[in-house]
């Protein structure tokens, strides 16, 4: 079962971050393989140094209601980009742009494909 949810949640990133580099001109993803690597180092960016990121900056996050959780996706998202080569990001606007993207697309096709 937990195999499952990960290959699901796995794909389900893979397509938000495949459809953020086709719709914004910022973001570059050379090549399949790059799409799958830079699929797993945001998952364990995510996972790992986005939640230290947002104890840490949880005074701003709350001073600004909340849209600074934007920068800190925004920085999870570059350091992905940075860690991958064929992942690149021309601006750190884009990166939040990007961030925001995958988000968004992550939702709905997780809404499409939920059980």
């Amino acid at each position: 079962m937990h195999r499952m949810r990960f290959l699901s949640h796995f794909i389900v990133t893979a397509i938000a971050l495949g459809i953020s580099a086709y719709i914004l001109p910022g973001v570059h993803i050379t090549s399949w393989v790059a799409l799958v690597v830079a699929t797993l180092v945001l998952g364990f960016v995510n996972s790992v140094i986005r939640p230290v990121l947002v104890l840490v900056t949880l005074p701003v996050t709350v001073l600004t209601l909340g849209l600074f959780y934007l920068v800190v996706n925004g920085i999870a998202f570059g350091l992905a980009a940075a860690v991958v080569p064929g992942f690149n990001l021309d601006s750190f606007g884009w990166a939040v742009l990007g961030a925001l993207v995958v988000g968004i697309a992550s939702w709905f096709v997780g809404a499409l494909v939920r059980d």
